[in-house]
């Protein structure tokens, strides 16, 4: 399935944005990938909607984003049921119709790890080599604010401690080195898959053994095109 800027707005699994279609106006030997300064200014300045990935993944996702929800009904029930083994999960815009197995234990984020999953992302943007980019899924929510949807100044300390510890620690224990973990949480307007608490790691030139610590899987469930984590 070849996606182009021509195609038929109400063919696409989601809206493009101006960016999007940019990109895939674009060739991958034209695309210029996200370096880790890059990244870092992005997200420092909170300019997330300048994220991007390669034209031909982000051909290929639009497609598998519409046979997923063609077979799925929605990218929600998909990632609750194949990739967190969470069970099925009815989403209606951002909230959920929760089966037993998505009602989180505790209710304080981050309190017991049966309540969140750390999973390579099957599609991350399109970054330098050597960046991995990993999604932190939760059943338990983060507030946010309800005017625009934006973490508020306790959940980014709360996620900041996460980060620290779980990702910021090991990594400096083992590589002596403090640049090599950016995170973020796309405010509500950006997420694909609001109904499912999640925010995103970045990790800069760690071993294939720390991925399969922090995830367990040594790659994504789709093929094997460009992965990060392949």
């Amino acid at each position: 399935m070849a996606i182009t800027t021509e195609v038929d707005a109400n063919q696409l699994p989601f809206n493009l944005t101006d960016l999007d279609r940019e990109i895939l106006s674009q060739t991958d030997e034209e695309y210029v990938p996200h370096g880790w300064e890059e990244l870092k200014q992005i997200i420092a300045t909170n300019n997330l909607d300048m994220f991007k990935r390669t034209p031909s993944q982000l051909r290929l996702y639009l497609a598998w984003s519409s046979e997923i929800k063609a077979g799925y009904g929605s990218m929600v029930n998909y990632i609750s049921q194949e990739r967190l083994h969470w069970g099925q999960a009815v989403n209606s815009g951002t909230s959920l119709s929760l089966n037993k197995s998505l009602v989180p234990r505790h209710p304080v984020p981050f309190a017991d790890s049966a309540d969140y999953k750390i999973l390579c992302n099957d599609w991350p943007y399109g970054c330098d080599p050597g960046i991995r980019h990993l999604v932190v899924w939760m059943k338990t929510r983060i507030p946010v604010s309800p005017d625009d949807g934006r973490l508020t100044e306790s959940s980014k300390a709360m996620i900041d401690d996460f980060v620290v510890k779980v990702f910021v620690g090991p990594l400096f224990h083992m590589y002596k080195r403090k640049d090599q973990v950016l995170w973020f949480k796309n405010w509500t307007a950006l997420q694909s898959v609001a109904a499912l608490e999640h925010f995103h790691v970045l990790l800069r030139d760690v071993s294939e053994e720390m991925l399969i610590f922090w995830t367990g899987e040594t790659g994504g469930r789709r093929e094997k095109v460009a992965s990060s984590c392949s």
